[in-house]
């Protein structure tokens, strides 16, 4: 019997990594607070190191508010959508509660945090190695394009993992391969939406060159995101 059998309550990171369906489903089943409990301390670690990563280029104090911001956003699009996942799953053939739901989104998300927190450091080393902020390079917009999409395949590398391994999860629930497939879309077209409208509220998050460092922007709530991803469009098709 390995540690993590001996300690259900403990090694909830080897756990999550390791990414074990049946163990993972063990765990939705049976209530431990301080699994919840370190899943969050998961989150606010991996993605909160992230996100200075993120901003730190911009100003260091930029670094630190994304370090706040980015693990708040995961967390609140887990809250939000746990009772509408919870909603969603039985009619689309899966039986499942809402703790369960609930556990079972925020081991996902503390699965990618975990694997955003261990691309931090190579992350930190290249802004560190990147020509440092000034308005001469910010007018240039180069080296802060490259920033933002090395920054949005890594985010979306580390999503793409959390998401196989909650298929997995959900496929240990239902046994069907079709019934994971559909509830897994829902999930993440509700964590979608949502988790857009959430981060379109606290932006900034690398911080736009041409803008003062800010926790959160002054029309923070005007607008949505898909009102913004509409008019890009539109300014594209009619340039």
């Amino acid at each position: 019997m390995n540690s993590a059998s001996a300690h259900p309550e403990t090694a909830v990171l080897p756990v999550l990594l390791r990414g074990d369906p049946a163990t993972l489903r063990a765990w939705t089943e049976r209530s431990y607070a301080i699994r919840g409990l370190a899943c969050v301390a998961v989150i606010f670690a991996g993605a909160g190191l992230y996100g200075y990563t993120m901003g730190v280029w911009r100003a260091p104090l930029q670094g630190l508010y994304v370090g706040l911001k980015f693990p708040l956003i995961i967390l609140l699009t887990t809250l939000g959508n746990t009772l509408l996942n919870a909603m969603l799953a039985p009619l689309l053939g899966l039986n499942i509660s809402l703790r369960q739901s609930f556990m079972a989104i925020l081991m996902s998300f503390s699965i990618t945090s975990a694997i955003l927190g261990a691309f931090a450091p190579i992350l930190g080393f290249l802004v560190w190695s990147l020509p440092p902020f000034s308005p001469e390079l910010a007018r240039s917009g180069g080296t802060y394009s490259f920033i933002m999409v090395t920054h949005v395949a890594v985010i979306a590398f580390a999503g793409i993992v959390g998401n196989l391994r909650l298929a997995k999860l959900l496929g240990a629930y239902s046994g069907s391969t079709q019934v994971t497939q559909r509830v897994l879309l829902a999930w993440l077209a509700g964590n979608l939406l949502l988790g857009s409208q959430l981060s379109w509220i606290m932006r900034p998050f690398i911080g736009s060159p041409s803008l003062a460092v800010q926790f959160l922007r002054h029309e923070a709530f005007h607008g949505n995101f898909y009102e913004a991803v509409f008019n890009s469009v539109l300014r594209v098709l009619n340039p």
